[in-house]
């Protein structure tokens, strides 16, 4: 597009294990933190894995206006984490929203909220076992059966009339566009640990071609919760030595790496049109430069060989018109699952060639876990404070690292290094959706 505007980030909003706030995740990166601790919210006895990237001390009405709080009832845990992460970066970018000025943290500004939307990722949000238990007592049959004329006759009855509204993946962008007043484009992706660089990717065209003007995008999702537990375990992606060292578990890229952790978390950031972040004199992380998304669907169980996440990244950098020698830093996804982390190391080689060889890069997951739907913006915020501090973080527990694995880590120590131009890229471990997005240094 000839006449595309420049888009730029403006407000940094993660979630994290580690820590809320862009300030306070930074600087736990820098400090080789782990949010990985033993699951203490249920019992995890019987279960293969019993530890996971918790978040304390999170709760959504610290993050909402007055007037809002009682909404909170309605809020799954994913929501919540949501609503903390879009007020974070709000704040962060100095938005004035609807939020900020109710709060009195900030003046009225010239925020347009119709040239404001939402993109959100959200993935399948586990619903609160305690409720529906009660409910399912209630619909057995006299042999203790699920009977389903009972379930609609009184188990349904003993769900509040509101009860869905709390685990619908929309409410994450309902509840965060009407506490923000962001009245534009409000979507919902829903494509695993893919969605976050969807949904950024999207907010990027979206600006670009003139349709919004602000945009709140990112993902956010919870896998603290038994259901998720057992479908990771199901399909055989969770760390065998789950009663190791919780900081030493997960081992994105490394040679004994055994399977991901599960987590929970949320990345959101704040995207403007260049003029309008200039208009209002915010401060710019750097600008988004390019966009590229694949897919090739092969087993629900198992990777492809790493082709479609090549192709994404590959067109990203032509989106951005940058060759793969002009990349300075990679984020890599990297979640510690043997087949994944090999098709992935395998897709960086095929978009890079030899450029991936030494090439700094980051892998935080060993820190945090994965938490789905919002993995890939936490990734992201890494990747822009990464760039905008010309500073590499330490990756935990990426060494020794895999045969095929080109990249350089920093382990102890950040690398200090002038980087201009950053590639983060996600893909989504069942359905075969892949993303990549280029963020470059600001320039005018």
């Amino acid at each position: 597009m000839t006449d595309a505007r420049r888009v730029v980030i403006t407000g940094l909003g993660p979630a994290t294990p580690i820590g809320i706030g862009a300030a306070t995740f930074w600087d736990a990166l820098i400090q080789r933190r782990c949010g990985i601790v033993p699951i203490d919210a249920f019992d995890t006895s019987t279960l293969p894995s019993r530890v996971g990237g918790v978040i304390r001390d999170c709760k959504a009405a610290d993050f909402v206006p007055k007037t809002y709080r009682k909404s909170v009832k309605l809020m799954a845990r994913d929501i919540e984490l949501a609503v903390a992460a879009a007020y974070e970066a709000v704040k962060d970018a100095g938005l004035p929203t609807k939020c900020l000025v109710d709060r009195g943290e900030c003046p009225p500004g010239s925020l347009d909220p119709t040239r404001f939307g939402a993109n959100i990722g959200a993935g399948l949000i586990c619903p609160d076992l305690n409720e529906l238990a009660t409910a399912f007592a209630t619909a057995a049959d006299g042999d203790g059966r699920f009977d389903l004329t009972k379930w609609g006759a009184e188990g349904m009855q003993n769900l509040t009339p509101l009860w869905l509204l709390k685990f619908l993946p929309n409410m994450l962008a309902c509840h965060v566009t009407i506490v923000h007043d962001a009245q534009s484009f409000s979507n919902t992706i829903t494509c695993g640990e893919a969605s976050s660089h969807l949904a950024i990717g999207e907010a990027f065209r979206n600006i670009s071609r003139g349709a919004m003007d602000t945009c709140i995008c990112g993902g956010a999702e919870s896998k603290i919760h038994l259901m998720a537990i057992a479908r990771s375990a199901l399909m055989n992606r969770l760390a065998r030595n789950g009663d190791a060292d919780p900081a030493k578990v997960c081992k994105p890229f490394g040679r004994n790496r055994s399977g991901s952790v599960v987590s929970e978390g949320a990345g959101l950031v704040i995207l403007e049109s260049l003029d309008h972040a200039k208009r209002r004199g915010a401060r710019i992380y750097g600008e988004i430069a390019g966009f590229g998304a694949a897919a090739n669907t092969w087993s629900w169980f198992e990777p492809d060989d790493g082709s479609a996440l090549a192709l994404a990244i590959t067109k990203a950098l032509d989106d951005a018109s940058v060759s793969p020698t002009q990349i300075d830093a990679v984020a890599a996804f990297g979640l510690g699952t043997v087949e994944h982390d090999a098709a992935e190391l395998h897709a960086w080689n095929m978009a890079l060639g030899d450029h991936a060889r030494n090439l700094p890069a980051i892998a935080i997951k060993g820190a945090l876990g994965n938490n789905g739907a919002g993995s890939g913006a936490i990734d992201f915020c890494a990747a822009v404070l990464a760039l905008y501090h010309n500073t590499v973080p330490p990756s935990l527990n990426v060494e020794p690292s895999d045969d095929e694995c080109r990249f350089r880590f920093a382990i102890d120590d950040p690398f200090d290094r002038r980087l201009d131009t950053v590639v983060t890229a996600a893909y989504a471990l069942a359905g075969g959706q892949t993303a990549a997005l280029v963020i470059k240094k600001f320039a005018e």
